[in-house]
């Protein structure tokens, strides 16, 4: 158990940011999860504030990170979902100040950043983990127990897209060039795409990307391939874009057995969006949305599993409590964000990238012609 946890009272957690993956995502999750509280949420900007104060009127209001950590007796748990360019900073403040951390994804612009973070927070005998909520999608959950109960026979290839139709630049720190690092759907929907490959298909050997951008106006990447081999010799071919008019199919599993197709993304985000919290039968797909399973003919429409991101929090609070593995390893994290950077340097270069492991979270890159 964390030395700061109280074995009776619910963990304080103190939430960095209440912008969309703030307010959206992390609070409602906390809020909901047995044993956490939502204690004090970091922002400066007054509409946010007077959003927070309606939403979760019990948590304190924050001016910034040096005000909440100069209190960090008064809390158990600081989860970051500022800006990405800030995710480092704040963490490690954090694991100064003594506190267990949850970041949001990308965990870090580099996987140098990435994994000294991890060292940091492992010397310091404290807890990190990374915010992949997209492992508790329905799709993906669903597609998992098909592979492992041996459905589909032998995969040989993964697609998978998050595709959008948002022909106009919305404005935001994500698309501006301040924010060229990580805030292109490379880093910001690669990190979810590439993480449930390497899920599903263990490491990656070599990378192959086209990473362009396409909008006028667009300072930030906004449509991106990435073509995967993994070492066991399953092909992952991941699409990321703001420009799909026609968005492709959300991931279609092929095996020598049978295939799955799943077409359309989880519903939670968007429930979350409109103001849903968690509750009875949270995450269930529609049966118009179900998948299909099979070959040819014999093709079916196979139910989903229902999707789950309240499981991530419950597993926060597990690790805390009882010492139970993290819900998302952060050299998970690292290993995602080194196919990231081979997929950047790819891109630049117009060559196939080769990943050389070098121990444990750590690998290195190695050009071969495309």
């Amino acid at each position: 158990m964390s030395p700061h946890v109280s074995p009776s009272s619910p963990l304080r957690v103190a939430l960095v940011g209440y912008g969309l993956a703030g307010a959206a995502f992390h609070a409602p999750l906390i809020a909901t999860t047995p044993g956490l509280r939502l204690h004090s949420v970091v922002t400066a900007n007054a509409g946010r504030r007077a959003a927070l104060r309606a939403d979760h009127p019990d948590a304190r209001i924050v001016a910034d990170t040096d005000q909440l950590l100069a209190a960090a007796d008064e809390l158990d748990l600081v989860v970051v979902a500022s800006p990405d360019h800030t995710h480092v900073p704040v963490a490690r403040a954090a694991l100064a100040a003594g506190l267990p951390v949850v970041v949001d994804k990308p965990l870090a612009a580099s996987t140098a950043e990435a994994r000294a973070l991890v060292q940091e927070a492992r010397r310091r005998d404290l807890m990190l983990t990374v915010f992949q909520n997209r492992r508790w999608d329905a799709d993906f959950l669903t597609a998992r127990r098909l592979i492992a109960d041996g459905r589909l026979g032998a995969v040989h290839r993964f697609e998978s897209r998050f595709e959008r139709w948002q022909p106009e630049v919305k404005p935001g720190w994500r698309q501006s060039a301040a924010a060229a690092a990580t805030g292109g759907v490379l880093f910001d929907l690669g990190s979810h795409l590439v993480d449930q490959a390497l899920q599903l298909f263990g490491p990656v050997e070599r990378v192959h990307a086209e990473v362009d951008t396409r909008r006028s106006g667009a300072q930030v990447d906004d449509d991106a391939f990435l073509a995967l081999t993994h070492t066991g010799g399953v092909r992952s071919h991941l699409w990321m874009g703001a420009l799909a008019g026609l968005p492709g199919p959300r991931l279609r599993v092929l095996g020598d057995r049978a295939a799955y197709t799943a077409p359309r993304l989880d519903p939670q985000e968007d429930a979350l969006r409109a103001g849903h919290r968690p509750g009875p039968g949270w995450g269930t797909v529609p049966e118009a949305d179900h998948g299909t399973l099979g070959a040819g003919p014999d093709a079916r429409p196979h139910p989903s599993l229902p999707g789950d991101y309240p499981a991530f929090y419950a597993g926060v609070a597990a690790a805390l409590r009882d010492g139970a593995p993290v819900p998302v390893d952060p050299l998970d994290a690292v290993a995602t964000l080194t196919v990231l950077e081979a997929a950047r340097h790819s891109a630049a270069t117009g060559r196939t990238v080769g990943l050389r492991d070098t121990g444990v979270g750590s690998l290195t890159a190695t050009e071969s012609p495309a």
